[in-house]
């Protein structure tokens, strides 16, 4: 019986160690999650990381002190499955928000995009594309963005258009001076729509300043030291995702001229250096970005 309990009592500490991995794992992955920072708080999660590592040291205390009671054994055995149990069912449960959350986000640009034709996934092929630049980004810039926050601000970075009347959204030609002033007010109204969002907070400059260019002539003059990096990539991203997608009004053009055109526009309009990092990326791997936008829509 001694024997048993011993097992048991180890089996629990390898338990409660694969429980550490877990928890760490768990905090890794929330790391990348939008969160409202005037509420984040991390003491909870340093509060359970702590107290797992508390519980290896007892068992191997225990383990160590050679208690011959089998119960011990089967309480502590029993107490890891638990820990193992709860931490697995809260990191299962988490990802299913998340995934949920992505699905809502998703569904509310299919608005945006119902209501204007010519966008059909314009800007989920903007969120793929500025993923795609993340991916080639030195590591050391990713800490500044975070794959998460990139990810729904370039879903969002054209949600403002809910706000844009639909004869300006859908007019088949060149919009007119005062038409041309109301449509630029979109990032100003994704700001607004997105406001209630705290989560969102630190991405709203990046939705903000999307179309601001490198040359002080965008859509709010601001110099080109004030724009924020993952503005920067959504406007390289968003750019050529409007050359390429076909429009009422034109049809659109092949990787090899939008690459000409995007390097054409690098220093002025966009961020030479993004551009170059964009126009380093195979072909291959661009385009297969708006071949998943295009299953996507076919499975809707």
């Amino acid at each position: 019986m001694f024997l048993v309990g011993q097992t048991l009592i180890l089996l629990g500490f390898i338990f409660q160690i694969c429980n550490l991995i877990i928890d760490v794992r768990f905090m890794l992955y929330k790391r990348n999650f939008i969160e409202d920072k005037k509420y984040r708080n991390r003491f909870l999660d340093y509060l359970i990381f702590g107290m797992v590592c508390l519980f290896c040291v007892v068992y191997l205390i225990i383990f160590f002190a050679k208690i011959k009671s089998v119960w011990v054994g089967i309480l502590l055995f029993a107490g890891a499955c638990f820990v193992t149990t709860v931490l697995l069912w809260i990191y299962t449960l988490t990802k299913g928000i998340r995934a949920s959350a992505f699905s809502i986000s998703k569904t509310l640009i299919g608005v945006v995009e119902a209501r204007d034709p010519n966008l059909n996934g314009h800007s989920l092929h903007v969120q793929e594309l500025s993923m795609l630049i993340y991916k080639y980004l030195p590591q050391p810039l990713h800490k500044g963005i975070g794959s998460e926050n990139l990810k729904y601000a370039a879903l969002f970075h054209d949600v403002g258009k809910l706000g844009i009347p639909e004869a300006i959204l859908n007019k088949p030609g060149k919009l007119d001076d005062d038409e041309w002033k109301i449509m630029r007010t979109h990032p100003e109204i994704s700001v607004k729509i997105l406001k209630p969002l705290h989560s969102f907070d630190n991405l709203r400059n990046w939705i903000l300043y999307h179309h601001e260019r490198m040359d002080g002539r965008g859509y709010y003059t601001i110099p080109k030291e004030q724009i924020p990096l993952a503005a920067r990539i959504i406007s390289v991203a968003d750019t050529y995702s409007a050359i390429t997608m076909a429009r009422s009004y034109k049809p659109g053009k092949s990787y090899e001229e939008a690459i000409a055109i995007i390097k054409d526009v690098a220093g002025s309009q966009l961020d030479k250096y993004i551009v170059d990092i964009f126009c380093s990326i195979p072909k291959e791997e661009v385009e297969a970005c708006i071949c998943r936008i295009q299953a996507q829509t076919q499975n809707l």
